[in-house]
């Protein structure tokens, strides 16, 4: 989009209709709606001075998912700890169970940890409400695998060891860029694969991921490494012993 012009979520929906402005904090930042996207988002256009970023960080919060109605003090509390990179629209959530120790524990026992970026967009968080899930149109999110970490992977497929995705973010990202020998290489783009049941996978052999909403693109990503049945035996094992589910819930080892 045009510069100062984002696609953003807005609620209530019938304040934004196209020319209405809004003003925050003292002033510091202004926004116009330009046009109402078919997906429901608007554009629009934002007014200020200085930098963008900045006056974002000053006057606004951390988008939470709506389950959450507690206001994080601690902006750093809804990101992993090796993130680096400003762009996505949530976090990786499964990657918030890891904690510098547990990394280091990790490495301690000689599993090679490789990193990949992957800008999660709001399509993330839109159900699935074609009859034909083939018809769901899937955002494009723009990723990142540089050479370093590109050569970790390639040589843990070679001697034979498994690549186990931290999340479904992780895993598309790698599955945009594998090739079909299951390789892959410094590269950039946006991708906006839909991975669901009958799908191939052509790199990752094992995921880690947390609980997800029924109707999402996550839960067909997931029944498509293994199969429906034992996803959905899987969730009724964690809902009868209380599991908890999405953002800061439990996790599920998949392989």
């Amino acid at each position: 989009m045009e510069k100062d012009v984002w696609e953003t979520l807005v609620k209530p929906g019938k304040r934004a209709k196209v020319g209405a402005t809004f003003t925050f904090g003292n002033g510091e930042l202004k926004a116009e709606v330009i046009d109402v996207l078919d997906n429901g988002n608007r554009k629009v256009k934002f007014f200020y001075e200085g930098v963008f970023e900045a006056v974002l960080d000053s006057l606004g919060e951390m988008p939470l998912p709506p389950y959450i109605t507690e206001k994080l003090e601690d902006k750093e509390r809804y990101q992993t700890v090796y993130s680096k990179e400003v762009g996505s629209a949530a976090a990786p959530t499964a990657g918030l169970h890891f904690t510098e120790e547990l990394l280091n524990k990790i490495k301690a026992k000689g599993v090679n940890i490789a990193f990949v970026t992957l800008h999660v967009g709001l399509g993330t968080f839109r159900p699935v409400k074609a009859e034909n899930i083939e018809e769901h149109e899937m955002h494009s999110e723009y990723y990142y695998l540089n050479s370093e970490n590109a050569n970790i992977i390639n040589k843990a497929k070679e001697s034979g060891k498994r690549v186990i995705a931290v999340g479904t973010t992780s895993n598309r990202t790698l599955e945009s860029i594998a090739n079909d020998n299951g390789r892959v290489k410094e590269q950039s783009g946006y991708t906006s694969i839909f991975i669901y049941p009958g799908y191939k996978f052509k790199i990752v052999d094992a995921l880690i991921t947390n609980f997800h909403l029924p109707e999402s693109t996550l839960i067909m990503l997931i029944s498509a490494f293994s199969n429906r049945e034992i996803i959905m035996n899987a969730y009724k094992v964690a809902v009868e012993n209380k599991y908890r589910f999405f953002s800061f819930g439990d996790a599920m080892f998949i392989h």
